[in-house]
């Protein structure tokens, strides 16, 4: 079920997720060949696959360490996930939570490229569940119903930033190369390039009629998602002219940095992968080994010592207890015990015993004239 995004935290600022769907059939194989490759070359300082017995049906789990510059260390848990063979997720779902030792910085390498051998034809590059590529061009629709379904679907999807940009003519096969690709390393895995061609100006700015932002003629503008991050200001989202020249549209790069660095909420799924990256991480270091088995030693210590100290106060407490008793009774005002029957019970007060003593004369068989005997109910009064 959706949570919704006023109930979810911020992303941290040292938190870079990222969410797509992988086409090939052996998605795993190709996760394990790389991340040996890598740390083969030692371009990662370690990587493991969680045992099949530790992950969740269905799913694979992997785990990467490296260094990027300054020597800040990056810990990084990809999971792919069984998606149905048949419409638009066809392949695996992946979900991939990277977190650094202090704020990310964009200009570092995309987790993304850790994982997967990205170059290849068949990749990781598609976004889930739209099924649009990342990093790469995406014509909107030309029906109108399904460039609004389209939009929408961007507007609610917050695991990437989906940035619209209208050709104010159509461009050649320069003009028709990514945009993307002029973004930092760690943005280039999370943006979907949406295109519009030059008559669908129109009918795109009437899809985006409630986002607050519209399309300026040959230019672009970032979408702000549903809900818009509070410090988000149309104006900040939107650029006047995109030339399709191949050159660095520098303004729309601009746009999409000051955007990412908004405080938004945890898209749906993503608080749950950080938790997982934070709370059942395997891939330690032995100084992290040894730091965690004196925090077990710690925590078993302050337990023991709790439960001897309960100990101690219940025994206190006993000992005091049997000793104001054995004051009691030496006094000579404790209660005489209650005289019991053969039974061991109590024998009741003298009234009860008359009363029950009534009751079985009352419901006495008295004898008939034929000898036999009839229930007689004496008379009362």
């Amino acid at each position: 079920m959706s949570t919704s995004s006023s109930a979810r935290p911020p992303i941290p600022s040292t938190v870079w997720p990222a969410r797509g769907r992988h086409t090939a059939a052996a998605a795993a194989d190709l996760v394990r060949e790389h991340l040996r490759r890598l740390k083969d070359d030692q371009v990662i300082d370690d990587c493991k696959e969680v045992p099949a017995d530790e992950s969740p049906e269905g799913r694979s789990v992997f785990e990467a360490r490296w260094r990027v510059p300054e020597e800040v260390t990056v810990r990084a848990r990809l999971t792919l996930t069984d998606v149905p063979e048949s419409g638009p997720d066809t392949g695996r779902e992946w979900t991939l939570v990277a977190e650094a030792e202090r704020p990310w910085d964009q200009r570092w390498p995309s987790p993304a490229t850790v994982f997967w051998p990205w170059e290849q034809d068949t990749g990781p590059d598609y976004e889930s569940p739209t099924g649009l590529r990342l990093g790469d061009v995406n014509p909107l629709p030309t029906d109108e119903t399904d460039m609004r379904r389209a939009l929408r679907g961007a507007q609610r999807d917050g695991w990437s930033i989906d940035v619209v940009v209208h050709e104010a003519m159509t461009p050649d096969a320069v003009g028709r190369r990514p945009l993307t690709r002029f973004l930092p390393p760690g943005l280039r895995h999370r943006v979907v390039e949406h295109r519009a061609s030059p008559h669908q100006l129109r009918a795109v700015n009437y899809a985006l009629r409630d986002s607050g932002v519209e399309v300026p003629r040959g230019g672009a503008v970032v979408l702000p998602g549903t809900p818009a991050p509070l410090d988000s200001d149309p104006g900040d989202l939107t650029v006047r002219t995109v030339f399709l020249d191949g050159s660095e549209p520098t303004e729309l790069v601009d746009a999409v940095i000051r955007f990412a660095a908004l405080p938004k909420p945890l898209p749906d799924g993503a608080q749950e992968a950080l938790a997982a990256l934070r709370e059942d991480w395997s891939l330690l270091t032995l100084e992290e080994e040894l730091a965690r088995e004196r925090r077990l030693v710690a925590m078993y210590a302050e337990a023991l010592e709790a439960m001897t100290r309960s100990r101690d106060l219940y025994r206190e407490a006993a000992e005091r207890a049997h000793e104001a008793l054995t004051v009691f009774r030496e006094s000579g005002e404790a209660p005489e015990p209650q005289q019991t029957g053969t039974t061991g019970k109590p024998a009741g007060s003298p009234l009860q015993q008359l009363t029950r003593t009534f009751e079985r004369l009352k419901w006495r068989p008295a004898p008939s004239a034929s000898g036999t005997t009839e229930a007689k109910e004496t008379p009362e009064g």
